[in-house]
């Protein structure tokens, strides 16, 4: 069972932005960037290419709606979108808001506190369409 497994269980807690019956988007607790949020399909699968096309084109179709979420909260140039996989092995998309190419290297992060973390995804939450 992954750690998004655990999340998505309610095992482990999470900053959620966004959920329906197939999905959930949540705020990374180590962000390349303030409102750097995780897409991920509550159906646990290693890989991207292993969903489904139906499943595929669904995970992006919600990764478009917590994008647009994220625009509208954070200011930034635009939101780029990262599916790299190999630190966790259930599929997930990186949503990040991006000012500079720093922002989408995994080398870069910021702090948020608790209160922080929790009025952001209100925040974007109360966004999300």
């Amino acid at each position: 069972m992954s750690i998004f497994t655990k999340i998505i269980t309610g095992e482990i807690p999470s900053y959620k932005v966004a959920e329906n019956n197939d999905f959930i988007a949540f705020l990374d607790i180590n962000p390349n960037a303030k409102g750097h949020t995780l897409v991920v399909p509550k159906k646990e699968e290693n890989k991207l290419f292993d969903l489904s096309k139906e499943d595929y084109k669904s995970l992006m179709d919600f990764s478009y709606d917590v994008a647009k979420a994220i625009e509208k909260t954070i200011p930034c140039k635009r939101v780029g979108m990262s599916v790299i996989g190999l630190e966790v092995p259930h599929v997930h998309v990186h949503l990040i808001p991006l000012n500079e190419m720093a922002d989408i290297q995994f080398a870069k992060k910021v702090k948020l506190t608790n209160d922080e973390f929790v009025a952001l995804a209100g925040e974007i939450a109360g966004n999300f369409e």
